[in-house]
């Protein structure tokens, strides 16, 4: 049997706003409320399911690979915004993009503290 992520729950404040945040950015559709959920589904058929929580948040790491071309729209869309960026998940080198395996990276954050990545190369793909 083949095991496949198929989705997960991400906490929000406002599952709404939480949801479009990602979906603008990644070039994404939101889809209609689910039950409690509000989804964006990524093209290779796992959705991040949106669901509002009233107690704090602890961050999760949600990694997007994504092609070269993606980058430069998502990394546009993310200086459009003024957003925040790392080359790092430490938050130890600001304005700056990662070169990891070949390839490109950057880390920014969500409304809620969560971790976006979005790297064009798996980890271990490359030559360093």
């Amino acid at each position: 049997m083949a095991v496949e992520l198929n989705h997960t729950i991400v906490a929000a404040h406002d599952k709404e706003a939480s949801a479009r945040f990602l979906a603008d950015l990644l070039g994404l559709e939101v889809a209609p409320q689910y039950g409690p959920f509000i989804p964006v589904q990524i093209p290779n058929g796992v959705t991040l399911d949106y669901m509002d929580a009233a107690e704090s948040i602890t961050p999760q790491h949600y990694a997007f690979l994504v092609s070269e071309d993606d980058f430069d729209a998502i990394f546009t869309r993310i200086r459009a915004a003024d957003l925040p960026y790392w080359a790092d998940p430490y938050h130890d080198r600001p304005g700056e993009i990662n070169h990891n395996d070949g390839g490109r990276g950057a880390y920014f954050d969500d409304p809620n503290g969560h971790r976006l990545e979005i790297l064009t190369r798996p980890y271990g793909s490359g030559p360093d």
